[in-house]
C-alpha cells in the first residue's frame, strides 16, 4: 500500500488563526479565573472533533447572544459575521475577540464600501454558509446569491458587484467568471476565493487521477470538505469522507498494491491527519505478516500431505473430523485473534477466520471492543455469512446477545407491563424499534410514542426511551411497548410530588402553556397554575394576558393560594415586577426627552401618558413657545407629543414634563426664528397699544377741556342770568326784629289739674 498526502491537507490560515486565538484568550482569563469560559458565536470551526476538544479547555459555542453579559469575551469565528452582530455585542458590554479570516474581512470591506455607494450585491456561494451570511451583514442583508450558473439569469440587465465565498469551488467559478464578463458587463468581478483553497482543490484534482482510492478527512458538515469530495469523486470514484480512523474502509487492507491518496478540510487538526497515516501504515504491516504466516501454515499443510502420500495411509473418517462446517445462523463458540480499530477476529475452527464488524460487536453502539474481550476470550458468535465476498466469514455477537436476552424476557412470566431502558435505533413503518438495555428489541407504534402526534420518528432515533411493555409474543419473538404510558406515569408522579411541594409564596420558574380572555395557564413543573388576567401587570388597563404573555413563555411566578381539593393553584405575576412608579426616576431622567400620548385636557394644562400607569403633566406654561388663546389649539387628546422632563417626584407620583422646552432643545434655529417672531408681534402690539393710550390721552384731555369750557360758559350765562334778575326785581327793607318776652310758663300757668291728674 502506497499513501499520497496533499501537500495543503488540515488546518488553514485562518482556522489556525481563530484556535489559537480562542485558545489564547481562554488561557489570559484562566489565569485569573480557572472556570472561566470563553464563548464563540457558534461553532469555531465545521468539525465536530475539535470543537469538543475546545470545549474541554474552556470554549464554549453559542448559537444566540441572548445569554451574554457585560464582561463576557466572545470570539468572532474565522467565517465572519455582519455587522449587527458587533452592534449586539457592544451594547451587552461584551468583550469581542475578533478572529475573523483576513481573507473573509476583506471580502466584507468590499462589500461595504459597494454598498455605501449605492451599489448592489451579488454574493457567489451558499446562502445558508456562515460566510456568506456574515458577507450579507455587511450591505445591510440587500445581496442577491448566486448558487450555480442557472442561477446568474439574475445578472441580467444588472449592475453592480460580484464576490465570492472563499471555499467555493474555483473550477465552477472559473466557468460563471468567463459567462459573467461575456454577459453580463455591468457586473464587477471580486474573484475572492482564498488562495488556499485553489491550491487544496488542485491538489485534490491531481491526486484524484492516480489514486484507487482517496480519504477525504474532515466533518461531513464542512462545506470545503463536501467540495473536496466533489471533486475527487469525479476521478476516483472511490472517494470518501472519514473523519477519524476509526471509518478507514477496511476494503482498503485487502489490496496491498493500492495507492490511496490522502486529502483535507480546512478545517481538520494535523492530530487526526496523522493519526489516520499511522493507523493505516500499522494496519497495512499487519496484513504483511498475516500473509506471511498462511504461506508458512500452507507449506507445512502440503508437506504434511506429502509424507501422507509417501507412507500410503489414507484416513478419509479422520480427515473429515478435522474438518468444521459452518452455516448462516449457526451458534459458534470461538477464541479471539486480535482487536484492530474495533473489528475482532475470531478463530471458529473453520479453514478460515471469522471476524466481527464493529456494528455486530454489541447492541450498544457505544461499546468499545477492546474494552469488552481482549486475545484469548471465548465469546459466543453467529455466522451471518460464510463467504462475504473476500472468503471470510461474517460474525455477530450481537445477535447471540438479543437471543440470549429474548430468552431470559420471555421465561419471565411477569414481563408484561414492566417497565425497560432502551435506546430508540430506528424508525420503521408505524412506529419505532428500541434495542433495550438487556439486548431485546421491542417494537414501539407512533401512537404510542409520546403525548402528543409526531410528525418525524427519526427525531427519536438515537435518544434513550423507556417503555412500558405492553405484549410479549414469543412465537415472533416480538415485544410491543409504549413510550407514552412510561411519560403519563412520570407525569402523574410529578404532580403528586409537585402537590405536596407546593407552598404558597413560593417562587417558581414556569412557562406559559395557553392563553384565555380571562387569565393564563402556566406550567409550574408539571402542574397548570391560573395566572389572573389583573396579576398580569401593573397596567390596569390590560384587558388580555395576549397583550403582556404569549405561550411557550417562560416566566417566574410566585404562589398565591393553594387549592389542593381541587387541583388549583392561582399565581401570582405582577408583584415579582418592579412597580413603575418605583423606578420612574431611573427611567425617565431630568433633562431627558421623552414622548408620549396626550390622554387628558385641563384648564391647567394636559396629561400624557408616558407609558400604561405613568402619566406626566405640561403645564400650560410649557405648551408652546407660541401664544394661543386655548390649549386645544395647541394639543388633542391622541397626539403624540415629545417633552423634555423638568422633574420627578416619585413619592407624589408626579413628573413635569415641558414640550416647549423639547422642541427648543431639538430644532435651535426653528425655534428661535418662532421666539424672534412672537416677539416682533408682541412689540407690534404694545406699540399698537401705546399709541392707542396716546390717542386716548388726547382725547380725554380734549373732552375734559371741552367740559371745562362748557362750564365756564353755563358759569358766565348763571352769573348774567342773576345779574339780569337784580336789575329786574325792585328795592325793599326788611323790617326789624322785634325782642320777645313770652315764655312758657306763662302760656300754662292758667291751666288747673284734679287729684287724678286731669285737667
Amino acid at each position: 500500500m502506497e499513501i499520497l498526502l496533499a501537500k495543503n491537507a488540515g488546518f488553514c490560515f485562518g482556522v489556525r488563526r481563530a484556535v489559537e486565538t480562542a485558545k489564547s484568550a481562554v488561557k489570559e482569563k484562566r489565569s485569573k479565573d480557572p472556570c472561566a469560559v470563553v464563548y464563540t458565536y457558534g461553532e469555531l470551526i465545521h468539525n465536530r472533533t475539535v470543537v469538543e476538544e475546545l470545549r474541554k479547555e474552556g470554549i464554549v459555542p453559542i448559537d444566540s447572544l441572548e445569554s451574554i453579559k457585560e464582561g463576557d469575551s466572545v470570539v468572532i469565528r474565522s467565517h465572519g459575521v455582519g455587522e449587527r452582530v458587533y452592534d449586539i455585542l457592544r451594547a451587552r458590554g461584551a468583550n469581542i475577540i475578533d478572529a475573523t479570516c483576513p481573507f473573509v474581512a476583506n471580502i466584507h470591506r468590499i462589500v461595504n464600501a459597494a454598498y455605501a455607494a449605492g451599489e448592489r450585491v451579488f454574493i457567489v456561494g451558499d446562502k445558508n454558509h456562515p460566510e456568506p451570511i456574515g458577507i450579507n451583514g455587511f450591505c445591510a442583508g440587500s445581496a442577491e446569491f448566486i448558487e450555480s450558473i442557472e442561477d446568474l439569469e439574475k445578472l441580467k440587465g444588472k449592475e453592480g458587484i460580484l464576490v465570492v465565498q472563499t471555499t467555493f469551488d474555483s473550477k465552477l467559478f472559473a466557468a460563471m467568471e468567463k459567462r459573467i464578463r461575456e454577459e453580463y458587463p455591468g457586473i464587477r468581478v471580486n474573484n475572492t476565493i482564498c488562495n488556499t483553497t485553489l491550491d487544496r482543490q488542485a491538489e485534490a484534482e491531481q491526486l484524484s487521477r492516480k489514486c484507487g482510492a482517496i480519504l477525504v478527512l474532515g466533518d461531513r458538515h464542512s462545506s470545503n470538505t463536501k467540495k473536496l469530495l466533489e471533486i475527487c469523486k469525479k476521478n476516483c470514484i472511490s472517494s470518501k469522507i472519514v473523519s477519524n480512523k476509526d471509518e478507514i474502509p477496511i476494503d482498503l487492507f485487502k489490496n496491498p498494491a493500492i495507492i490511496i491518496g490522502i486529502v483535507a478540510g480546512a478545517s481538520t487538526p494535523d492530530s487526526i491527519i496523522w493519526e489516520v497515516i499511522r493507523t493505516m501504515s500499522e494496519q497495512d504491516k499487519a496484513n504483511a505478516i498475516s500473509t506471511e504466516a498462511e504461506i508458512k501454515e500452507t507449506a507445512t499443510a502440503e508437506e504434511a500431505a506429502k509424507n501422507i502420500e509417501d507412507i500410503a495411509v489414507f484416513d478419509e473418517d479422520a480427515i473429515t473430523k478435522t474438518i468444521v462446517r459452518i452455516r448462516p445462523g449457526q451458534i459458534l463458540t470461538g477464541t479471539v485473534i486480535q482487536i484492530v480499530d474495533g473489528e475482532v477476529s475470531v478463530n471458529i475452527g473453520y479453514k478460515s477466520d471469522g471476524y466481527i464488524p464493529r456494528n455486530e460487536f454489541s447492541n450498544d453502539p457505544e461499546a468499545d471492543p477492546a474494552a469488552s474481550v481482549k486475545p484469548g476470550d471465548e465469546i459466543e458468535v453467529e455466522v451471518l455469512k460464510v463467504n462475504d465476498g473476500e472468503g471470510n466469514v461474517l460474525l455477530s455477537r450481537k445477535n447471540v446477545e438479543s437471543q440470549k436476552a429474548w430468552e431470559e424476557f420471555s421465561a419471565d412470566a411477569e414481563s408484561e407491563g414492566k417497565i425497560l431502558d432502551g435506546v430508540c435505533k430506528e424508525a420503521v413503518k408505524g412506529g419505532v424499534i428500541v434495542v433495550l438495555d438487556n439486548g431485546a428489541r421491542a417494537f414501539v407504534p407512533a401512537s404510542q410514542i409520546a403525548n402528543k402526534y409526531v410528525a418525524d420518528l427519526n427525531e427519536y432515533v438515537g435518544q434513550p426511551m423507556k417503555i412500558k411493555v405492553l405484549e410479549v409474543d414469543p412465537k415472533r419473538k416480538r415485544i410491543v411497548g409504549s413510550h407514552k404510558a412510561v411519560l403519563r406515569k412520570e407525569a402523574e408522579e410529578a404532580k403528586k410530588a409537585i402537590w405536596n411541594e407546593l407552598q404558597v409564596g413560593e417562587h417558581r420558574n414556569g412557562i406559559v402553556r395557553r392563553l384565555t380572555n380571562f387569565g393564563a395557564f402556566v406550567d409550574i413543573g408539571g402542574v397548570d397554575g391560573l395566572l389572573h388576567v389583573t396579576q398580569c401587570s401593573w397596567d390596569r388597563s390590560i384587558k388580555n394576558p395576549a397583550d403582556v404573555l404569549e405561550i411557550g413563555q417562560q416566566i417566574e411566578v410566585v404562589i398565591r393560594e393553594i387549592d389542593a381539593a381541587n387541583k388549583k393553584v392561582s399565581l401570582g405575576y405582577k408583584e415579582l415586577l418592579p412597580k413603575p412608579w418605583e423606578t420612574a426616576e431611573e427611567r425617565y431622567p431630568v433633562g431627558s426627552i421623552v414622548e408620549g400620548k396626550v390622554v387628558r385636557i385641563v384648564d391647567f394644562g394636559a396629561f400624557v401618558a408616558l407609558e400604561p400607569t405613568i402619566d406626566g403633566l405640561i403645564h400650560i406654561s410649557q405648551i408652546s413657545i407660541k401664544r394661543f388663546a386655548k390649549i386645544e389649539d395647541e394639543l388633542q387628546i391622541g397626539d403624540i407629543v415629545r417633552c423634555k422632563v423638568l422633574s420627578v417626584d416619585t413619592a407624589k407620583k408626579r413628573i413635569s414634563l415641558s414640550r416647549k422646552e423639547a422642541f427648543i432643545e431639538e430644532h435651535p434655529e426653528e425655534a428661535q426664528a418662532i421666539i424672534d417672531e412672537e416677539k416682533a408681534a408682541r412689540d407690534k402690539v404694545r406699540q399698537e397699544r401705546q399709541e392707542k393710550r396716546q390717542q386716548e390721552e388726547e382725547a380725554r384731555k380734549e373732552a375734559a377741556a371741552a367740559r371745562d369750557a362748557r362750564r365756564k360758559q353755563r358759569d358766565e350765562q348763571r352769573a348774567e342770568r342773576q345779574e339780569r334778575r337784580h336789575r329786574e326785581e325792585p328795592d325793599y327793607e326788611l323790617p326789624p326784629v322785634e325782642a320777645s318776652t313770652t315764655s312758657l310758663a306763662s302760656l300754662f300757668g292758667n291751666i288747673k289739674f284734679d287729684e287724678e291728674g286731669e285737667n
